[in-house]
């Protein structure tokens, strides 16, 4: 174990001694100025659970993969959940309909949204979520995380305090986007979208999949044809699940685009000694499901976001990251708004590595 030292507080007596698992040794043996760091929002030893960044370079690619044995649709994330939720209707409650939008006629893609989520929730974490239906076909159910609970009849539209989807989508991290299975181009139809990347929900409304999607550079050349090839075949009781990244300045969740002067000085004075603190890893969780009765898809985006610090304990991390970090296009790094930051992070890691 590593070990520090850290003076007490002026009533305390002696040294306050803190161990640390081997695999953060690296990350702390080059701490300046003897100081660790926590964000607001998520502490410096809170590890991502998933760290895409083990290719040679960067490439553009689905990386789809089937859910395992054991991988849930919907990921809690105990330590942030209440707090993400809270965030969530807080956002709702301020702009609801910029975060939450429904094409005429989609009634029925939100309801089996809804009862997919909730009962897939319900078998998996038994110990904090319950859903029971009674014969009069009404449901019942019990969120023991937040201590909040319902009754409605699926299908009822008044039944519940706002629109099917709307209303699940404050039960779980996750943002929640159908697309229309059954229509060329697969339009997005409906969503609730509190925790977006650089885009609103009222610009894709009603778009194709590939016009979703236009903005991203290389997308319709190089991935175009795979993902309508995948969505295709996607069937029913079979989602998969993919990883996408981005690093950026801010550890906020909400990233809509107007908001962007609001954190855009944060790319300022940027340097090799501060990139791991001020630079956050931002993952995003997909998964693309076919519902069965509706042949709509559900596409769920579950959102992490830590600081590089904290998330490159090993060198073989920080090689990683750095690799693909340093090839990415130009016209990409634009894109992810890389640039302001791409040359301080990779440096700090390399110092890292040379302590």
């Amino acid at each position: 174990m590593a070990r520090i030292l850290i003076p007490a507080a002026p009533d305390l007596k002696g040294e306050v001694r803190i161990s640390f698992a081997p695999g953060f040794r690296d990350a702390l043996r080059c701490a300046r100025n003897g100081r660790l760091y926590f964000s607001r929002a998520r502490s410096f030893v809170h590890v991502l659970p998933y760290f895409p960044f083990e290719q040679d370079a960067y490439a553009m690619a689905l990386g789809v993969r089937a859910l395992r044995p054991g991988e849930t649709l919907i990921e809690v994330d105990a330590a942030h959940y209440r707090a993400e939720l809270a965030l969530k209707a807080s956002l709702l409650g301020e702009d609801p309909h910029a975060r939450f939008q429904a094409q005429p006629g989609t009634g029925p893609q939100q309801w089996e949204v809804l009862r997919l989520l909730l009962s897939r929730m319900a078998e998996q974490t038994p110990e904090s979520f319950t859903l029971r239906a009674d014969d009069d076909g009404r449901w019942h159910w019990h969120n023991t995380l937040t201590d909040q609970a319902a009754s409605f009849t699926p299908g009822q539209e008044d039944s519940l305090p706002f629109a099917p989807l709307d209303w699940v989508g404050r039960q779980v991290q996750e943002d929640l986007l159908v697309l229309d299975g059954t229509r060329e181009g697969y339009p997005l139809i409906a969503g609730q979208l509190c925790f977006p990347s650089g885009w609103s929900l009222g610009e894709k409304l009603g778009k194709s999949l590939l016009a979703v999607h236009a903005p991203v550079p290389g997308f319709a050349e190089q991935m175009g044809r795979g993902t309508l090839k995948l969505l295709e075949g996607l069937k029913p009781g079979r989602p998969v699940t993919r990883c996408n990244w981005a690093v950026t300045v801010t550890d906020r969740l909400c990233m809509e685009p107007r908001f962007f002067p609001e954190w855009r000085h944060l790319f300022e004075d940027l340097t090799p000694d501060n990139a791991g603190e001020r630079c956050f890893l931002r993952l995003e969780r997909q998964t693309l499901s076919r519902l069965p009765e509706t042949g709509a898809i559900l596409f769920t985006i579950h959102t992490y976001v830590a600081p590089v610090a904290g998330e490159v304990p090993t060198p073989e991390r920080r090689q990683g990251l750095a690799r693909v970090l340093a090839t990415v296009p130009d016209d990409m790094s634009g894109y992810k708004r890389l640039g302001p930051l791409r040359e301080p992070l990779l440096a700090y890691l390399t110092r890292l590595d040379a302590c």
